[in-house]
C-alpha cells in the first residue's frame, strides 16, 4: 500500500469514528475545499510572498494539510483515483504548454 493509501485511510479512519460521513457529500466537500484553500491564501494577504511564509509556515503546513485532507475525502467520495487524476492532467497539460512555447512564461496557453 503506497503512502498515499495509507494517508487516505487514516482519514477516512478518522472520519468514520466520528460518524462525520453523512456530512461528506461531494458538494460539503468541495466547499469546505475551496474555504480551506481560502484561509491558505489568507496568510499571504498584505504581506509579501517571503514575509508570509517567514511567519506563517507553520500555519501554512496545517491549512494545506486540511486542504489534502478534504481532497482525498473528496476523491473517495467521487471514485476518483487522485494518482490517475494527475497524471492524466500533467498530460493535457504538457500539451497546452509546449516546452518551446512556454518555457519561462507566465501565459495562459491560449495566449501562445
Amino acid at each position: 500500500m503506497s503512502e498515499l493509501e495509507q494517508l487516505s485511510e487514516k482519514i477516512l479512519q478518522f472520519r468514520d469514528e466520528r460518524n462525520w460521513h453523512q456530512f461528506h457529500n461531494p458538494k460539503d466537500l468541495a466547499l469546505s475545499l475551496s474555504l480551506e484553500a481560502s484561509e491558505l491564501l489568507e496568510l499571504f494577504q498584505w504581506k509579501t510572498s517571503e514575509e508570509a511564509v517567514e511567519k506563517n509556515l507553520e500555519k501554512m503546513k496545517e491549512e494545506l494539510a486540511d486542504i489534502i485532507t478534504y481532497a482525498l475525502l473528496f476523491a473517495n467520495e467521487t471514485n476518483i483515483d487522485v494518482v490517475s487524476a494527475a497524471h492524466k492532467k500533467l498530460t493535457k497539460n504538457d500539451k497546452k504548454y509546449p516546452v518551446e512555447k512556454s518555457f519561462g512564461s507566465n501565459k495562459k496557453y491560449t495566449e501562445f
